[in-house]
């Protein structure tokens, strides 16, 4: 295929997840940055609804507004039941440390997560991530939801992966991490993958949908 499909993220840690997904398809996408798109501040307000589809919409339907090219978006988050459903939505921002990003973010919202954990006394440490994957064109839209389970260890363990994911023992990995994690298990069970997963299978398979071939510079 020939269409160039928009994938709404500057972040590497997902790129690296979904760009081999899209190429195994024969879908060439490539993320804001790769497509000259410049980071503005009103990407950080794009993310202010309470449930994951509704952001992961609000982030396509900006980025295809913009370039008028198909455009894939997600926002992903881990829930904890004990502790009210946090962080949730407010997974990559829970911290509150706007000063901060990528990797020292990263672990500044993993000490929150265990301090929480453990002024609390929380014995139940089951967890899932979900992901919210959106997709828009002249078509139409389409969304699908992710899951994997698990649940939250004391102390990180393996150096793949991003965010919540050293800290994060998925029951299908047999108690290992999603940092312990490879590329190739991750595409099979991470609520990323699969979310992603069944919206590129949708986008395949309605006729509805606008898949005009776009070509980038």
């Amino acid at each position: 295929m020939d269409t160039v499909l928009l994938l709404a993220t500057r972040s590497m840690g997902k790129l690296r997840e979904l760009l081999p997904m899209c190429a195994a398809r024969g879908i060439d996408a490539l993320g804001l940055d790769a497509a000259g798109i410049v980071e503005s501040r009103v990407e950080d307000e794009l993310e202010m609804l309470d449930t994951f589809e509704g952001n992961a919409l609000a982030k396509a339907r900006h980025f295809h507004a913009q370039t008028g090219l198909p455009t894939a978006a997600d926002d992903s988050g881990l829930v904890v039941p004990a502790l009210g459903g946090l962080p949730g939505v407010q997974s990559k921002r829970w911290s509150g440390r706007s000063d901060l990003t990528g990797r020292a973010l990263d672990d500044e919202n993993n000490r929150l997560l265990l301090e929480r954990l453990e002024e609390g006394g929380v014995e139940d440490r089951r967890a899932y991530y979900v992901c919210a994957a959106a997709y828009i064109d002249s078509g139409g839209e389409v969304v699908r939801r992710g899951e994997v389970q698990g649940r939250i260890i004391d102390a990180p363990r393996g150096g793949q992966g991003f965010g919540y994911d050293p800290y994060f023992a998925a029951d299908e990995l047999g108690g290992r991490t999603f940092g312990e994690a490879s590329r190739e298990e991750k595409e099979t069970i991470s609520h990323r993958a699969r979310a992603f997963s069944e919206l590129l299978s949708a986008i395949a398979a309605r006729p509805d949908l606008a898949r005009k071939s776009v070509r980038h510079s």
